[in-house]
């Protein structure tokens, strides 16, 4: 009788903990919402309630696609596939006859507000609804799964009315990779009981966070750069689509409570109409007046901005949608205390759901507004086009044609046209030669994001960013460019088409073989050459050589495979296989005696080591730069780098390594001992690279013999007299650089400049730490220039110092080398003009002769 009671006992307490924490349907719906109980509820699936665990990306997928096996309301399809080949979702929402006849509904949707064709009658809102493009922001794409319920499941007048008046497209995981990585993190945290102080290891993720994807990368700034899968699929259907309305919803930190959009209106980006302001806050008195209900707390207009035209919640705002970005005070986990309160996970995803319902009412309450809005938009972008001074952009291959091709691949992803000139044409004293060069002309449906793709804007009313003020495309690709203010003598050919890359080189046995180092896929092309066991050198000065196809000038830098220098037997069928699906041109050369420059035999052919990279990451570290890096190597080097915890380098053996990479953070556990083991390394023939606090901590160590400014430095410079407690956001705000574009002079004839063809370089800054130029001959590598701001906001007490600063810079150390430079030169996997400076790094670091 005892132990029968003792079992009551402990049954009674285990249900009375499920009844105190556990939630059902009622708890995230109105009571009075009647559900079609042939489709199956979120729970049924799981195992569990929505908010009781973190949903792996597994399970919402099994879900959706049962949802849309038992739904005729829905279709669903897979658009594209994450890194780690997780399928990224897109599921299609609306009444069943139209849904069955979606692919003319999209079409007549396109014409009417695109083309400015008559709006039918009945004609629908395209709503997008987009959840956790950072993993960790996990409340939106477990909301995601009760939205996606309601639209499958729920009966009545009202949710006949949204059908009937929308196409809803829900896109439940943007970041697959990222809230995989949280969900395992969290749920493997989780007791039976939960802990709700901040200080459990739950609420504090392990390097690196689930907010990124894959690579390290934050998803929410690649809508404008597209270097990521998912990114690419969703612009893709973004653009099959063009919706009047798209929702972005995120998290913020826990002791926060809840903001939606409009943002703080000086912050928006400047051709964004502020009609656009006008419906966002329209929408805005739905989520106030639902969240009003709930008791819930909320704030918008005093956070956040709308200026950069790379997130999700900007990027629409240039194509006629009305984006609106959602941010929950996130509880880190399943429970956590707050300034509010203790926060549920339940909670956040409740309020995700409430603004979701809410977004759905504005959107029907709005439909006419909505409709008319975005074919206004069209209607006027083209007027502004044509009163626009400058007409369109000139833009230069260069002798670097697949650095091209990826920028005009990006810009043809975004929809806009560029035409390949048929006539040479001179444009500012600029000469841009037919068939190397492309006309961008603004009169198309794009000319806003175009205008922001080519921004130069240096000047702004307010100072205070909450991401990079400047971005420019062909600045990020090194490309020369100009603005066409008369269309007077252009005449150029049908828009760009991708050429096939690849030749399908055919080689014949010769003496040697050469090519060229400036294209952009060069280096990937001598990597895989040397992970196959093919010997190959490189020139440090230029030579012309008999080819096959006669005399052929190559440059400092060009790549040389010498027949007498290869031990494998194959050596020769490898080279010919790689460069049959390598864009490189490789070319025969016949005699080592050449007609200019150096022989092939020469000293200035200088060997070449097989890299073997390690970079340094873990805790402390950037998880963006060092992902940044890692998929530079990775994707554009076929370098596998060893990526290695700063906690663990103690016990690491340098000497197998090439090189040593060290982006950005703190590197204040490396202690004296790991300091000197580094030291002995490049003292001994390693080449060490450090970049922003890599390269402080290198000058801190005396590794690097350089001295540099700091922030505290530079914001010695910015005057405190007289400032009121008013004046201290624009105070913080002028002495921060958020992320401006500078231009550099840099020495042509340095090997880390080799394939460069201009002495100048624009350079992205988003730090404020300045290296000194060394006094020392043959160390600076770029300086930046006397007058350096190309585009973005940075104060001129900045602009002062930074002028003539230290941008890159590289000496020997013992028998190694030592490249320091001031700034990301991957910054954000688009920067593809400074990116080449790593890779001459990598493989002519040895090379570099400066004491």
């Amino acid at each position: 009788m005892k132990k029968l009671s003792f079992f009551l006992i402990t049954a009674c307490l285990a249900l009375f903990s499920c009844i105190s924490s556990a939630k059902n349907l009622n708890f995230y719906f109105d009571d009075n919402i009647r559900f079609d109980p042939s489709i199956p509820t979120p729970e049924s699936v799981l195992g569990y309630q929505v908010g009781d665990w973190h949903v792996r990306h597994d399970q919402l997928v099994s879900y959706m696609k049962l949802l849309a096996e038992k739904s005729e309301r829905i279709n669903i399809e897979v658009i594209g596939y994450s890194h780690e080949q997780r399928p990224l979702l897109l599921l299609t929402i609306a009444n069943p006859a139209r849904l069955n006849n979606i692919e003319t509904v999209r079409k007549q949707h396109l014409a009417q507000s695109i083309e400015g064709t008559e709006i039918n009658a009945d004609a629908p809102v395209i709503t997008w609804m987009g959840y956790s493009v950072h993993g960790n922001e996990a409340s939106g794409s477990n909301a995601a799964l009760l939205v996606a319920y309601y639209l499958a499941a729920a009966q009545g007048e009202k949710i006949n009315r949204l059908l009937d008046e929308t196409v809803i497209l829900l896109d439940p995981a943007l970041n697959p990779d990222g809230l995989a990585r949280f969900a395992q993190w969290v749920n493997s945290h989780k007791g039976k009981n939960l802990v709700a102080d901040e200080n459990h290891r739950e609420h504090n993720e392990a390097w690196p966070s689930g907010r990124t994807n894959h690579y390290f990368t934050d998803l929410n700034r690649d809508w404008l750069l597209l270097q990521h899968p998912e990114s690419q699929a969703r612009i893709a259907k973004y653009h099959q689509w063009m919706p009047h309305v798209l929702t972005d919803f995120h998290e913020m930190g826990p002791h926060s409570t809840y903001f939606f959009q409009p943002g703080i209106p000086s912050r928006k980006f400047p051709l964004t109409p502020e009609q656009n302001v006008e419906l966002t806050k329209e929408i805005a008195t739905f989520h106030a007046a639902a969240l009003d209900q709930q008791g819930e707390l909320y704030f918008t207009e005093e956070s956040f901005d709308d200026f950069y035209i790379g997130k999700g919640s900007t990027y629409p705002d240039i194509h006629g949608t009305i984006g609106i970005l959602f941010e929950q005070g996130s509880a880190r986990g399943h429970k956590h205390e707050t300034i509010n309160g203790v926060r549920e996970f339940y909670d956040a995803v409740k309020n995700q759901l409430t603004t979701s319902l809410s977004t759905f009412d504005a959107v029907v309450s709005g439909k006419q507004g909505l409709l008319s809005y975005q074919q206004k938009f069209y209607q006027d972008t083209a007027k502004l086009a044509k009163k626009d001074k400058v007409k369109g952009y000139v833009v230069a291959a260069g002798n670097d044609k697949s650095r091209y091709e990826l920028f005009l691949s990006l810009l043809q992803q975004h929809q806009i046209k560029a035409y390949p000139l048929s006539k040479d044409i001179s444009v500012n004293k600029q000469d841009f030669s037919a068939n190397s060069s492309v006309y961008i002309p603004l009169n198309q449906p794009q000319y806003r994001l175009i205008k922001g793709a080519f921004l130069e804007q240096t000047s702004f009313n307010d100072n205070t960013f909450y991401d990079v003020s400047g971005w420019n495309l062909a600045h990020s690709f090194n490309l020369e460019f100009s603005a066409v203010t008369s269309t007077r003598g252009i005449k150029y050919q049908d828009s760009w088409q991708p050429a096939n890359q690849t030749e399908n080189q055919s080689l014949a046995s010769s003496y040697a073989f050469a090519f060229e180092w400036n294209d952009y896929l060069a280096p990937k092309l001598l990597s895989q050459l040397q992970q196959n066991g093919v010997i190959a050198r490189a020139a440090m000065k230029p030579f012309t050589a008999s080819t096959a196809n006669g005399e052929q000038r190559f440059a400092a830098g060009a790549i040389i495979i010498a027949k007498g220098l290869q031990q494998d037997a194959d050596w020769f069928d490898k080279v010919q296989q790689l460069a049959s699906n390598s864009p490189v041109k490789v070319h025969q050369i016949s005699s080592g005696l050449t007609a200019q420059g150096v022989d092939i035999g020469s000293r200035n052919i200088v060997p070449l080591k097989t890299p073997k990279v390690l970079l340094l990451g873990g805790k402390g570290t950037s998880q963006y730069e060092v992902g940044e890096v890692w998929y530079y190597l990775d994707r554009y080097l076929d370098i596998a780098a060893t990526l290695v915890d700063l906690d663990r380098l103690e016990r690491i053996d340098l000497a197998s390594y090439t090189h040593v990479i060290l982006t950005n953070g703190s590197f204040s556990t490396v202690n004296a001992k790991m300091v000197e083991k580094l030291k002995y390394w490049v003292q001994h023939g390693g080449v060490i690279w450090g970049h922003k606090s890599g390269a402080k901590f290198l000058a801190d160590k005396g590794i690097l013999k350089a001295e540099y400014l700091s922030s505290n430095d530079m914001a010695k410079a910015f005057p405190t007299d007289n400032l009121s407690y008013a004046d201290k956001d624009s105070y913080h705000g002028d002495k921060r650089i958020a992320g401006a574009i500078f231009n550099a002079n840099i020495d042509l004839s340095h090997p880390l400049s080799f394939s460069f063809e201009r002495n100048t370089l624009p350079v992205f800054k988003n730090s404020t730490f300045v290296l000194k130029p060394s006094e020392k001959p043959f160390v600076n590598v770029a300086t930046y220039t006397k007058t350096p701001l190309l585009a973005g906001f940075s104060h001129e007490l900045n602009n002062q110092q930074i002028a003539g600063a230290g941008v890159l810079m590289a000496h020997n150390y013992g028998k190694g080398k030592v490249i320091a430079m001031s700034d990301n030169p991957v910054f954000r996997s688009y920067w593809y003009g400074t990116s080449r400076l790593l890779s001459n790094a990598i493989f002519f670091g040895h090379a570099i002769d400066a004491k």
